[in-house]
């Protein structure tokens, strides 16, 4: 078995899954030219954005406070302070994508609230990623069988499998807001969910019967 002919061969595999969680951020910001008025305005416009993250429930996943941030502002020249300025972000992620335009809108009506996103994302043990490695695999071993078949050889044994490494993207796509001309405004916007690519790759070498060369 040692000395038994083999063929090495590299497995790939390529799908496009529904992504699993959406992330955005929203960060509040204060500007004055008094510091305990840029604190106490920061500080009330994070409330109102907890207020209504506590609000959505069940949308809300998960949310992470980011970058808490406050400077003075100065002129070009010199350290004369003019202003203070803060800011305040919070990563939201949800996985309920039929409310998710509606609580990013709601979010940005708050003032001097900005949100960006959302960004697409599969979950780190998602089960695309486990079927995307089977599927590796499998293009490993119909090459390999191939290969043999143009020798006039069988497949015979396994001798070694590597996973050569995964990769995912996460793109992302946005369509904008619709507003209601008549009366109350209503706002609705409607987003699409960018599929995420998942990618997997193998080396894998088999032993073969012996070729038929003749």
């Amino acid at each position: 078995m040692a000395d038994a002919p083999v063929v090495a061969v590299r497995g790939e595999a390529y799908r496009e899954v529904a992504p699993e969680l959406a992330r955005f951020t929203v960060t509040a910001v204060a500007r004055d030219r008094d510091r305990e008025t840029t604190l106490t305005r920061l500080a009330e416009r994070a409330a109102a954005v907890r207020a209504l993250l506590d609000a959505a429930g069940p949308v809300v996943e998960r949310r992470e406070t980011g970058q808490v941030h406050v400077w003075p502002v100065t002129k070009r020249a010199g350290e004369r302070v003019v202003a203070y300025q803060g800011s305040v972000s919070t990563t939201v992620t949800t996985t309920d994508f039929t409310a998710l335009g509606d609580l990013m809108l709601r979010l940005a009506d708050q003032e001097q609230v900005e949100v960006a996103g959302p960004v697409w994302s599969l979950r780190p043990d998602s089960p695309a990623y486990r079927e995307a490695r089977q599927a590796a695999i499998a293009d490993a071993l119909v090459r390999a069988r191939e290969y043999a078949e143009a020798l006039g050889a069988q497949v015979i044994a396994l001798r070694e499998l590597s996973d050569t490494g995964m990769s995912a993207g996460p793109p992302m796509t946005m369509v904008g807001a619709a507003y209601s001309r008549s009366g109350e405004p209503e706002r609705e916007l409607e987003l699409d969910p960018a599929p995420q690519p998942v990618q997997a790759a193998v080396e894998a070498r088999f032993t073969i019967s012996e070729p038929v060369l003749g």
